[in-house]
C-alpha cells in the first residue's frame, strides 16, 4: 500500500525527531471534494523552529495532526495534485501555502477560485486563515524556479516584516530614532531593516547579532550599525529607542532595556530563535515588553485598507526587495530524509548559516 512519509518531533523535546509512515488514501478512498497533493519542496529556516515552541500556544500542531505526544511542523511550499475529487480542480495542478514536512497531504478543497482555495478540514479551523489557504500557482513565473524557491523562504517572513514595519510607521515609532533589531541575520530581521532603511528614513537601524554572524549582516548594507550581542553595553542608551526583538532571549531582552532604561520607548517581542522562553519580564526599566501576534495585524490591516488592500501594498513592498536576494541568499537544495534531518539539527541547535535558505524534499 503506498504511504506518506511523515517527519515528526517530540511536542515536549524537539530534539526528539523520527520518521513514520501512514497510508496513502486511493482517489475513490478521498472525502468529495479533497484533493491529494504531493509535496514537491518546502522551505526550512528557523522560523519553523519558532512554529514548533509555539505549536501549543498557536495551535499549529492541530494543523497537520500526529500520533499522541508527537507533533509536523508546519512549512511553506509547493505541491502537486496528484488525485482530485474536485470537480474544478484536475490532477497535476500546482498549488503553494502551508503544507506538512511530509511526502503527501490530503487537502479538503472549498472556496476554490481561479486563484486559490482554503483547507476545509475540521481540524485546521480556528487559526489564522492565511495557514489555511492554498495559492494556484502553475503557470505563474513569480512562483517558478529561483523566484519560487524565494517565495517559499522568504515571502511568508516578509509578510511579518511588511506587518511590523506598518505598525510601527502608524505609531510613529513610538517616538522612536533609532530600532534595535535582534537576530538581525534572521531573514524576517532582514526584511524589516530593508523596509525601515529604504522607507523610514532618517530613523536609525541597529542590528544585535553574534560575532560569528556580525560580517554578513554588515554585508547586507540595510543596516546602520551592527552589534555584537556581547557589546550591548557599550549602546549609548542616550536616544529614544524601540526594540523589535526576533531572538526570544529573556537575558538579552533585559539587557537592552537596562542599557535603556526610559528610552527604550517600545519593545515587541516577535521571535524566538534563540530558543529561550525562561524569564519573566518583570519590573523591567523602559516601556514593557509586548507580544506582536501577525494574525492580528492582518486583520486590522484588511479592515483598514479593504479588499485587496494587503495584497498590493504587500507586492509593491516585495517588489523592492526580491531583487535583492540573489546576493544576499543562497539557496541550497537537499532531498530525502538524511538530508532533512541534517538541516532540521543544524537549524535546532543555531547552528545554520544565515546566508543559507534551504528547499527540502522528503523524496
Amino acid at each position: 500500500m503506498p504511504t506518506s512519509v511523515e517527519f515528526v518531533v517530540s511536542r515536549t523535546d524537539l530534539a526528539d525527531r523520527r520518521l513514520i509512515e501512514t497510508p496513502l488514501p486511493a482517489r475513490g478512498e478521498l472525502p468529495e471534494e479533497s484533493l491529494l497533493v504531493k509535496v514537491d519542496r518546502f522551505a526550512f529556516t528557523a522560523n519553523n523552529i519558532t512554529y514548533a515552541m509555539l505549536g501549543d500556544s498557536l495551535k499549529y500542531w492541530q494543523l497537520f495532526p500526529a500520533p499522541a505526544g508527537l507533533g509536523i511542523i508546519p512549512v511553506w511550499g509547493f505541491g502537486e495534485v496528484i488525485a482530485s475529487r474536485h470537480p474544478r480542480i484536475d490532477a497535476g495542478e500546482r498549488l503553494f501555502g502551508y503544507f506538512p514536512m511530509a511526502t503527501h497531504l490530503v487537502i479538503e478543497a472549498a472556496d476554490v477560485s481561479k486563484r486559490g482555495l482554503r483547507d476545509a478540514a475540521a481540524h485546521r479551523q480556528g487559526v489564522a486563515a492565511v495557514y489555511n489557504a492554498y495559492a494556484r500557482v502553475g503557470g505563474d513565473p513569480a512562483f517558478a524556479g529561483r523566484l519560487g524557491d524565494y517565495q517559499a523562504l522568504l515571502r511568508p517572513l516578509f509578510m511579518l516584516s511588511f506587518l511590523v514595519d506598518a505598525a510601527l510607521a502608524e505609531h510613529q515609532f513610538f517616538g522612536a530614532t533609532s530600532v534595535l533589531l535582534s537576530s538581525a541575520s534572521s531573514k524576517t530581521a532582514i526584511g524589516l531593516a530593508h523596509l525601515l532603511h529604504t522607507q523610514r528614513r532618517p530613523v536609525r537601524v541597529i542590528g544585535l547579532t553574534s560575532a560569528a554572524n556580525a560580517d554578513f549582516v554588515a554585508s547586507l548594507g540595510c543596516y546602520d550599525e551592527v552589534v555584537t550581542y556581547e557589546n550591548i553595553e557599550t549602546l549609548p542608551g542616550t536616544v529614544p529607542t524601540a526594540l523589535i526583538d526576533f531572538a526570544g532571549s529573556a537575558d538579552l531582552r533585559h539587557r537592552v532595556h537596562r542599557r535603556y532604561g526610559d528610552k527604550l520607548v517600545h519593545s515587541a517581542r516577535i521571535g524566538l530563535t534563540h530558543q529561550d522562553l525562561a524569564g519573566e519580564d518583570v519590573d523591567l526599566p523602559g516601556a514593557p515588553p509586548t507580544w506582536f501576534f501577525a494574525p492580528d495585524q492582518i486583520r486590522l490591516r484588511a479592515k483598514q485598507w479593504g479588499t485587496g488592500g494587503i495584497e498590493q501594498r504587500l507586492g509593491a513592498a516585495w517588489s523592492g526587495f526580491s531583487p535583492h536576494l540573489e546576493r544576499w541568499i543562497e539557496v541550497i537544495q537537499s532531498q530525502g530524509p538524511a538530508a532533512v534531518e541534517q538541516v532540521y539539527r543544524e537549524t535546532l541547535g543555531g547552528r545554520a548559516s544565515p546566508r543559507h535558505g534551504h528547499m527540502l524534499s522528503l523524496d
